[in-house]
């Protein structure tokens, strides 16, 4: 399998936590999201939409969405699971990680935060924006978990929700969110941060990393 990404980027960043729980191994090929390269001839010939992450499953299958890869990964892979069998578990375990997916990582990723300084928004508006965003969808998260006992999101193993979770908390203190409001996903981080799945796909500790 090849892994089109970018060490930044948190839809590559749920993929790799995914690949390492399977126990999976994939080549890593970076795509410079600021320099455009995600933009380029060859890579839309794979992926029209031009977003990272890319997983090329072997010949000519080319699976784009993070969800969806993730998904295809706990199908074709089934240990450990990365949802519930409980189909209202299931449920609540993808609403969760779509509030993130959805709702609040796209509109503040980097092609909307372009599209804000075109309009003529000045660097602190942007990030104020960028801010905003992840607070209102993490605040809804915090909700969503709540009552869940933990240590992870949705009980004592990880599942699509702490591989969105993770990465979300990341860029939100990079655009300066105040997460110690968030307990009970600080809570859920902590654990997951403890596992070498999620410690080795760390933007970090990627080859492209800057």
């Amino acid at each position: 399998m090849k892994l089109h990404g970018y060490f930044r980027s948190s839809a590559s960043y749920r993929v790799r936590i995914a690949l390492n729980l399977k126990g999976l191994s994939a080549e890593h090929l970076s795509h410079h999201l600021r320099k455009g390269e995600q933009r380029a001839p060859a890579y839309l010939a794979i992926n029209p939409q031009g977003f990272v992450p890319t997983l090329q499953a072997g010949g000519s299958v080319n699976l784009t969405q993070s969800l969806a890869i993730i998904e295809w990964l706990d199908e074709t892979h089934p240990l450990p699971p990365l949802l519930p069998k409980d189909p209202l578990r299931r449920a609540q375990v993808r609403a969760f990680a779509q509030v993130i997916a959805c709702d609040t990582h796209p509109i503040q990723n980097l092609k909307v935060l372009a599209r804000l300084r075109e309009l003529g928004l000045s660097e602190e508006q942007v990030t104020g924006w960028a801010a905003w965003a992840n607070r209102e969808g993490l605040a809804v998260c915090e909700k969503l978990i709540a009552l869940e006992a933990g240590p992870f999101c949705f009980g004592d193993a990880p599942t699509i929700a702490d591989l969105c979770l993770v990465p979300q908390l990341a860029n939100a203190r990079r655009f300066g969110v105040d997460v110690a409001v968030f307990p009970r996903l600080l809570q859920a981080e902590a654990a997951a941060k403890a596992l070498k799945a999620f410690a080795d796909a760390a933007p970090e500790r990627q080859a492209d990393a800057e």
